[in-house]
């Protein structure tokens, strides 16, 4: 298989699944390294966004997914007849934080750390596809562990959790402002706006 018969296959897969698909299972099908895969990837993705295509292509962590490009997520939208998505809750924002940087975290952990109950919260994200359970804590009880979800990345417009910036030190005055702003900057992401979180170094 060639370098263009490689791309429209990932491109057809891809359109196909309308999920985000792993990297390693597209290779398998298609008989071909994971690195060619990501090359076709990336050269489609390029593409799409020069010749400024109604399509992006996502790389989320090591899945690929095939996305409407943002620019134009006011027409789709009005077409499609969907109303747009409630924004998320400053309780919301603070626990995706949470787990966000300190995945995976049980329930309790995340209660620990905001100091309420939180499964009202923990039952939303998840609906929302921006955390997402991986697994059980070996201790008495067995509590669910979560971890963000692909939705996280995309919300974020970030491929992997490497892109997030370094956590703040939360033991200054200084450190809780970074971390604020970089709650704020999440929901100005989740908004639609084009915000990248920043932490400003104290």
């Amino acid at each position: 298989m060639d370098i263009k018969e490689t791309e429209a296959a990932v491109e057809a897969i891809l359109f196909a699944s309308g999920e985000p698909v792993p990297v390693e299972k597209i290779a398998a099908v298609l008989g071909t390294g994971e690195d060619e895969i990501y090359s076709a990837a990336e050269r489609l993705a390029d593409e799409y966004s020069v010749n400024r295509r109604g399509i992006r292509l996502l790389r989320l962590e090591n899945r690929l997914q095939m996305t409407s490009s943002p620019e134009f997520a006011g027409e789709v939208v009005r077409a499609l007849e969907q109303r747009r998505p409630p924004r998320l809750s400053p309780a919301a924002l603070e626990t995706l934080a949470i787990v966000a940087y300190y995945q995976p975290v049980t329930r309790a952990y995340i209660e620990q750390v905001r100091g309420v109950d939180s499964s009202y919260t923990v039952g939303v994200l998840a609906d929302k596809g921006l955390i997402e359970p991986c697994g059980k804590l070996e201790v008495p009880g067995r509590p669910t562990l979560f971890k963000t979800g692909d939705g996280f990345l995309r919300t974020m417009g970030i491929s992997s959790l490497d892109e997030l910036p370094p956590l703040p030190d939360l033991t200054s005055d200084e450190g809780i402002i970074a971390l604020q702003n970089t709650i704020d900057a999440m929901k100005n992401a989740e908004n639609g706006e084009d915000a990248q979180m920043k932490i400003e170094e104290s």
